[in-house]
Parts: structure tokens; sequence; C-alpha cells
């Protein structure tokens, strides 16, 4: 089926896989492009986890892709100056390299959109309510990534049918970023108006990511209610499943840092601590598959994530998907 997100990205099926810190290693991004959808390199991810040069990581996962259409994600967010020239230095290798299609999160893409869409690329920004859409329209995006209350790490506050709606007077192809495991949740965002899906949990329950295989089989045995909301890894909510570590650890940041987060001087200071500290707790925890020790990211997608599936044959279902129905009928969500 043809969609404004297949046109914008080259591909085949309005399918994206989210970029995923660490989750996001080559064999998984390359696998997403080549059945057809679009796999996002996260160049944190290629860089520091799996340990790939920035450039011949892109080569081989272009390679991996048998050439089809992958993308970049940036995260632009510019509490630290050495992260911001370094992520220029990604944008403009990736650029040189054929990538054409971006996502950015958090802070301004303005120059991300000049030096992409100079190049003939589009940039998807990853949005949670009206008011960041306004300023990913004004920096001059392409698309919108609508990242509602059921997704995984970050996610937003309001229902993907709320979130259609505040977005869609914008004007921009809207990407639906959170609750999507099968073809029915599929079907169900595309009626309500989607271009497309973005997905990442879904894709960590396959054989092609790196992650632990008990991360993986944490997320087919979960459930909706499974998934609870911590400010213990980056200071601000983030989706995680409610393993034994998370509930003893407990869901809130203490009140000092609470305090600091808040602080128009120590916001960004305290930002980039709890970056840096959740980077390295992340890695471990995908490695070391411990529940008792780790946090495992995901979202409420697990409701319809049944097995450890090849990423190829959770495509197929969506590549032979009927076209969506006439009524938006939301897909139960057991829990």
């Amino acid at each position: 089926m043809e969609t404004a997100l297949t046109r914008d990205a080259g591909i085949t099926i309005p399918v994206v896989c989210g970029a995923m810190y660490p989750c996001s290693n080559p064999e998984l991004v390359g696998a997403v492009s080549a059945a057809g959808a679009l796999g996002i390199v996260q160049p944190i991810s290629l860089t520091y986890v799996h340990g790939h040069d920035f450039r011949t990581g892109l080569r081989h996962i272009r390679a991996l892709a048998g050439g089809r259409p992958i993308g970049l994600n940036a995260l632009i967010e510019a509490s630290a100056r050495r992260y911001h020239e370094r992520m220029v230095q990604w944008v403009d290798e990736a650029l040189e390299e054929g990538v054409r299609f971006f996502v950015t999160s958090l802070g301004n893409p303005h120059w991300v959109c000049r030096r992409v869409q100079a190049a003939g690329g589009v940039v998807y920004h990853d949005v949670t309510e009206a008011k960041w859409a306004r300023k990913a329209v004004d920096a001059g995006c392409n698309g919108l990534i609508g990242v509602n209350a059921r997704a995984g790490g970050h996610a937003g506050t309001r229902t993907a049918e709320t979130l259609y709606d505040e977005l869609a007077p914008f004007g921009l192809p809207l990407v639906c970023a959170g609750g999507i495991g099968d073809v029915e949740d599929y079907r169900w965002v595309r009626a309500l108006g989607y271009a497309g899906v973005q997905m990442g949990t879904r894709f960590i329950a396959t054989p092609e990511c790196s992650a632990h295989a008990r991360y993986k089989q944490g997320i087919v045995d979960a459930g909706a209610r499974d998934i609870v909301l911590t400010e213990r890894l980056t200071g601000v909510p983030v989706a995680v499943i409610n393993t034994p570590y998370i509930q003893r650890i407990g869901l809130r940041a203490g009140p000092l840092a609470r305090y600091l987060l808040r602080g128009p001087r120590t916001k960004k200071w305290m930002r980039t601590l709890f970056a840096a500290r959740s980077i390295l707790s992340l890695k471990r925890s995908s490695a070391r598959g411990d529940a008792a020790r780790d946090y495992w990211q995901a979202g409420q997608s697990v409701a319809s994530i049944h097995a450890i599936e090849p990423v190829e044959v959770i495509l197929a279902r969506f590549r032979d998907a009927d076209a969506p129905p006439a009524c938006a009928t939301r897909p139960d969500t057991p829990g």
C-alpha cells in the first residue's frame, strides 16, 4: 500500500523500526530494510555498543539491507557541545553515504532540515503534542512521528486517537509510534488516518535483535499492565517492564533530582548526567538479561506480541495486510 511515508522513505511497507539504544544492532536494522520496511540507525548504539566506525557501519547495514533504504536517528538536544558536534558529523557522513531519511528527536531540528533537504532528503520529527509539532513545522520538517502514551522508552501522554486529532491540522504525514505489535494494531491506526507506524518493542522480540534472550522472553510474557513508567533511568518517565529490579528501586526520582531537573540553571546538567548514566545502564541491561538487576524498555504493544519471530515473518503479515477497514475499531489489548 502506497502512503506518504512509503513515498518519502522509498519503501514498500509503511513500517519504521524505531531507533533503540542499545537494541538497534546492524543485523536488525538491515533485516527490517531488506524486508521492505525502514530500519533506522541509532548512531550511539552503532558506534558505542556494537563497536563500528560510523561510516563503515552504515556501509555494513546497507549491504545487509540489500541496498534498500535505511534511515538515521538524530537526537539533537544540544545539552553538550561535543555531542552536538559529533551529531553534525554523523548527519553529514550519513548524507555522503546516501542516507536520505532522517528521524529527529528532542531539540530544534532546523539545522538537520537544512542539511538533509539540500541533499534531497526528508526529515520526520518525534513529537508528543502540538506545541512540539509547531516547532517541527516551523523548522521545516517533512513529517511527524506521533509518540503516544502506549510507546516504549520516552512515551507521550496522549492516546493515538487524540494525538492524531491534535497533529492532523499541521498538514504533514503522520506516523503512529506506540502500541503497535501486530497487523490488527496497524489496521486500526491506519484507519484513523496515519500514513504508517513506528515499532520498536515488536522488533526487539526477534532473532535478529542482539538483546538478551531473557529480555525478549520478558516482552513475550508481559501484558500491557506490566508496563510502568519510571523516572529512575533518565529523570523523566520511561516505559519499562515491571521487573523485580524496578519493583525494588521504585518509579520516582529522588526529591533532590526532581528539584534539580526543574531548575533553569541545573536541568541541562542533570539531563546530561542522567543520560550518561542511563547509556551505561541500558547497555548492561540489554546484554545481561537479569530481571533482578536490569531495566527492560518496552511499550504496551507487548499485549499483542506472543512469540519471538524473524523480522521477515513479522513484516510479511504487514505486507499482506488488507486495506484499512472503513471503521476504526480499536483491537483488544489484553493485559
